[in-house]
């Protein structure tokens, strides 16, 4: 059985990117096949297909990052119990991602470990490609360190914090150090981004996402003495100390990993749909931009010419409806009547007294029509005409900007509402505990996805 049908927060997750994947499969017939847009979906449709993948396979991703010569290849291959990442003492030695598969004992995640090149030997543009890459695919990110942490390493760990993704500091080569030295070096690595406003109010690194390990202990020189008192001596080489960081991904592969992997997966799904948008929205900028107009220019003749208020306020609302749903269909987003109804009041809520006012000065006009119309006919005409002007140019404009408010939400590809990709990655982090690895995301995710 698949991990996702016994895990609630992963089977929503999953449904929701099934959702995703259909409704960009569909859109793909309505665009030309050489267009930018096209070729955007395209490979949405493949990076969330491959999400979907690891969901349903229980594969949680762990990439792991550092400079050069730090033992990130040695701490894998220690880790998953096989020699099979390139490592030796030359820099440099991995030259592209590679990944291995770890299972720990009773656990229903596997985890892939991604071991990357040294962040100081890819340059530039090709090495903040290559960390983007690698660390928007990631569930969680292991920063490897031997010491005290350099300008260039402590730069490197607040790029990568910016991708939001949980991140535990691995001091590797612990063995290196006297007992004093190292408890001095991992305290000062505890204490380093306490004061960085990057990682402030709460975000900073937790006590336990600091781990000490020694991958590939150095040779110890072992004397023997044998029988006839010949003294011998021979190098051994210790074993992997990994304690610390495998207890430390246990734990967190057993209580928030299926979180991770459903969290990484609507963040995926949420920014897929905002690039396919802003792709959409280049295409169809003009044609949602006539809509409006049309829309609003109805509106306004409509409601200047009719004589009855309720009329007036029923017709502009129904009005307003349809403008919406022409847009969502322009978008090749799906839109119900429902749904429709429910962002309206909730443009007319956002957009407080301007739309408010609306309403309150088109019965006011509505009724004013009426009142024209029962007095001296030629007033009456003159009078009518005034107000069905004024009440006609608030209309339209009330529909214009229902209108924007309406394109703005499509353009963020709808992840709200009840199932969208925001209102889901909420409920996830709601009520996180504050010494979880996801209550830094928190609160660094609230600020696109308002938590209360």
């Amino acid at each position: 059985m698949a991990l996702y049908r016994s895990v609630p927060v992963l089977n929503q997750a999953r449904d929701r990117l099934q959702r995703a994947i259909g409704g960009f499969r569909q859109q793909l017939s309505t665009v030309p096949g050489d267009s930018a847009y096209f070729r955007t979906i395209d490979d949405e449709i493949a990076g969330l297909t491959r999400q979907l993948k690891t969901i349903e396979n229980g594969l949680m991703r762990a990439a792991v990052f550092g400079l050069v010569s730090r033992g990130k290849s040695a701490l894998i291959n220690a880790l998953v119990g096989r020699d099979e990442l390139e490592t030796g003492p030359i820099n440099g030695v991995t030259r592209s991602p590679q990944s291995l598969h770890w299972r720990p004992e009773g656990s229903e995640l596997t985890l892939e470990l991604i071991d990357t090149p040294g962040l100081d030997e890819v340059e530039g543009e090709a090495r903040a490609t290559m960390a983007q890459t690698v660390a928007q695919q990631a569930d969680l990110i292991l920063f490897v360190v031997t010491g005290d942490v350099t300008r260039k390493e402590y730069q490197a760990i607040r790029d990568l914090w910016q991708f939001q993704k949980p991140l535990l500091l691995v001091f590797n080569k612990v063995d290196l150090y006297p007992p004093p030295n190292r408890a001095q070096i991992l305290g000062n690595l505890k204490r380093y981004f306490q004061d960085d406003p990057l990682m402030a109010d709460g975000a900073e690194l937790q006590r336990q996402d600091v781990v000490q390990v020694a991958a590939a202990p150095a040779p110890l020189m072992v004397q023997t003495q044998l029988p006839d008192g010949t003294v011998t001596q021979s190098q051994e080489t210790p074993p992997p100390q990994l304690d610390e960081l495998r207890d430390r991904l246990v734990e967190l592969m057993a209580y928030e990993g299926a979180s991770l992997l459903a969290l990484n997966a609507l963040v995926q799904t949420r920014e897929a749909e905002q690039r396919i948008a802003q792709q959409m929205l280049l295409a169809r900028q003009v044609a949602a931009e006539e809509l409006i107009r049309r829309y609003a220019r109805n509106k306004a003749i409509a409601v200047g010419l009719n004589p009855v208020a309720v009329l007036d306020m029923v017709g502009g609302a129904v009005s307003d409806l349809a403008l919406i749903r022409a847009l969502a269909k322009l978008y090749g987003l799906p839109m119900t009547s429902h749904q429709a109804g429910k962002l309206l009041q909730k443009i007319l809520l956002s957009s407080g007294t301007l739309l408010l006012g609306e309403l309150g000065n088109g019965l006011f006009f509505g009724i004013g029509k009426g009142v024209a119309v029962g007095g001296d006919f030629a007033a009456g005409v003159m009078g009518y005409a005034g107000v069905a002007i004024a009440q006609g140019a608030l209309a339209g404009y009330g529909s214009h900007v229902v209108g924007r408010a309406a394109q703005v939400y499509l353009e963020q590809g709808c992840t709200w509402g009840e199932t969208g990709a925001s209102t889901l990655i909420r409920a996830i982090l709601q009520d996180v505990d504050k010494q979880s690895i996801l209550y830094r995301l928190r609160l660094e995710l609230q600020e696109v996805v308002p938590l209360g």
